[in-house]
């Protein structure tokens, strides 16, 4: 007998319960991802017009993944419903990039992995989130389509409703943070440039006088034949002392991209493209200003502030950054111990109790644990009492029944109407659905088991001889086997 025989025939289209990864889940994304929601979906979202932080610890498989495509997706619908007050997201779920670039700065030293972590700090964070957000504000400026899929939600116009002090800024940001492999980064940077028309054309001064200089010295030979000159060195002193400042520029903020380049251990920018791109502001302009070259947050800090004034312009008064998938980086490999070293400079209440912006943090519940051996100076720090922690990304029984209804309701062929219930036969009551769902704790485990049962259902029957109805006995062997093959792979004896 074949699962789609069976499922045909009580008015189901595609199986319900094929796939486990909320990622590439058609059935949620096409269908559930508005409808079936966490008992705590009010806390962890909150009210996007006041971004706030929150904390949620989950085991594998309790939706921490669909949580975070749920959010976005309302995100997008608040956007659209409100264009003056939209907010800004930033997904920070892919964290490879970052610990590779940051990795290469101790490839010298031949750090093992544990040792590499151990170095990582809170403005790595601040580095890689700015990064992240000025990359994608970019993109949107110069309407380039996004690898991810995002929408663009700027128009051309909006651009024009910053002032000259904030297309500094942004210009600036974009000095620092644009990692954008789409182009070269200096074509990138005058492309912006002209967009929000900053101008350059001061900054060439020095160039033009030593140019100046250099015709002058050439024209006055010429002009009076005074070929015997360029056999003495004053000439050559005259054309080099013109050139003097333009050169202690250049070596100013060479020394200055250097140290940029040092301090900012996620970024991917080289050092002589950033070294032209600052030479194009005026001291004036860049006087004073914040730059990531020293191994502190006041400065990242600053230049976070100018990123939330700029998209404020733009009509995004709000940032939500979404943090997830901490446990798949390579340099993590889902070591509890790696991802406690990564994780804990982040949880900083100044960084996550920052004006304007709200951090949903998916995490693994295997770290909770680590916040028990903690000391009071850790947790005056972090402050997780004002973070809206979830300790547990729990699922209770009747809420896992309530999943599997949606699905099969959502898979529904045509005009149909099929149900769960319909599915088992009357031996198998509600109730005991409920408590079988219950002991599976988590959304992964019931579609795993649901498959599972499926399965063994039609292998049990022929088609020539099909039953309709999945009986009261296959339904407790199945359990009973998945149960404990799952305590199995909880404790580690076997792969999953």
């Amino acid at each position: 007998m074949k699962i789609r025989q069976f499922l045909e025939y009580h008015g189901i289209a595609t199986n319900p319960f094929a796939e486990e990864d909320a990622q590439t889940d058609p059935v949620f994304k096409d269908h559930c991802l508005k409808q079936i929601y966490h008992p705590a979906w009010d806390k962890i979202y909150g009210d996007p017009a006041d971004p706030a932080t929150s904390l949620v610890f989950g085991e594998k498989g309790a939706g921490k993944t669909a949580l975070r495509l749920q959010i976005r997706a309302h995100l997008e619908d608040h956007n659209q419903a409100h264009p003056e007050r939209r907010v800004f997201v930033i997904e920070y779920d892919d964290f490879n990039p970052f610990l590779d670039r940051f990795r290469e700065t101790f490839s010298s030293r031949r750090r093992k992995a544990k040792r590499v972590l151990a170095e990582w700090k809170l403005w790595d964070h601040m580095d890689s989130i700015l990064s992240l957000g000025v990359t994608r504000l970019i993109d949107q400026i110069l309407q380039v389509r996004s690898p991810h899929g995002q929408p663009t939600d700027l128009a051309p116009q909006d651009v024009a409703k910053l002032d000259r002090h904030q297309a500094r800024d942004l210009m600036l940001l974009a000095a620092c943070y644009d990692s954008s492999t789409a182009e070269t980064f200096l074509g990138r940077w005058h492309r912006l440039r002209r967009k929000v028309k900053f101008r350059t054309l001061p900054t060439y001064a020095d160039v033009a006088f030593g140019l100046l200089a250099t015709g002058l010295v050439l024209g006055w030979i010429v002009y009076f034949s005074m070929w015997e000159w360029l056999a003495t060195p004053w000439p050559y002193l005259a054309v080099a002392v013109s050139w003097l400042p333009h050169l202690a520029r250049c070596w100013k903020w060479f020394w200055r991209a250097r140290s940029m380049v040092r301090h900012v251990r996620v970024g991917n920018h080289e050092l002589n493209p950033l070294r032209k791109v600052l030479m194009r502001f005026t001291p004036a302009q860049i006087s004073g200003q914040p730059l990531p070259n020293k191994e502190r947050t006041d400065d990242r800090f600053e230049l976070l502030c100018k990123l939330q004034g700029i998209l404020a312009s733009l009509g995004f008064p709000g940032i939500v950054v979404l943090v997830d998938r901490v446990d798949e980086p390579h340099l993590i490999n889902g070591r509890t111990e790696a991802m406690q070293q990564f994780l804990w400079p982040l949880l900083d209440n100044k960084f996550l109790k920052h004006p304007g912006i709200g951090f949903k943090l998916l995490l693994p519940i295997e770290i909770e644990h680590y916040l028990d051996r903690e000391d009071r100076e850790f947790f005056q720090r972090a402050r997780l009492d004002k973070q809206n922690m979830i300790p547990s990304l729990e699922w209770t029984g009747e809420a896992l029944y309530d999943v599997a209804v949606a699905r099969v309701q959502a898979c529904a062929a045509g005009d149909e109407n099929p149900t769960l219930r319909g599915l088992f036969a009357k031996s198998v009551t509600e109730q005991r659905l409920i408590e079988g769902f219950r002991s599976l704790r988590v959304p992964r485990h019931l579609f795993k088991f649901m498959y599972r049962l499926l399965v063994a259902h039609c292998h049990a029957h022929t088609d020539e001889s099909p039953v309709w109805e999945i009986s009261s006995e296959t339904f407790e062997s199945v359990l009973a086997v998945f149960s404990r093959d799952q305590d199995q792979v909880d404790r580690g004896l076997r792969a999953g």
